[in-house]
């Protein structure tokens, strides 16, 4: 699965959309890094919870990102069916939360990984599952 989907970063008919998609990836992961970092060492949270409250907020800045250039085919347009859009990625991201979380604190808790480097673990290991959900259900590609 992993092969097929970095062969299909580099040639195929979902290339193009797929490098796309990783590279919104890789911008909202770096934006939710640096909200975890601000909210458990400047704020003085807990790691799970700052992780979760930057997870939140990048899956609105993921979901304007792919909307308006990764899956520009299919964008959602129209207040109604933006808003349906921005339902449907937060179910699937929704769903992708405590599979990232749960990395997060094996990581952290059972591998004594620091806990920005377990969450970029969390973002790749999840981004694939992300990925197949959001372009099926919610562009419908």
């Amino acid at each position: 699965m992993i092969r097929a989907f970095v062969r299909n970063l580099r040639s195929g008919p979902l290339a193009l959309r797929l490098r796309r998609f990783v590279l919104v990836g890789a911008i909202t992961a770096g934006v939710q890094m640096v909200l975890l970092w601000l909210f458990v060492d400047t704020a003085g949270l807990n790691y799970l919870l700052g992780a979760l409250i930057a997870i939140e907020m990048t899956i609105v800045l993921s979901y304007v990102l792919n909307n308006a250039w990764t899956f520009r085919k299919s964008r959602n347009t129209g207040t109604g069916e933006y808003l349906a859009g921005l339902f449907k990625t937060n179910v699937v991201r929704g769903t992708a939360i405590p599979i990232q979380l749960a990395i997060l604190f094996v990581l952290v808790e059972g591998v004594n990984l620091l806990y920005l480097v377990a969450n970029g673990v969390a973002i790749l290991v999840s981004g694939v599952y992300r990925y197949v959900l959001d372009a099926r259900w919610t562009w419908d590609v």
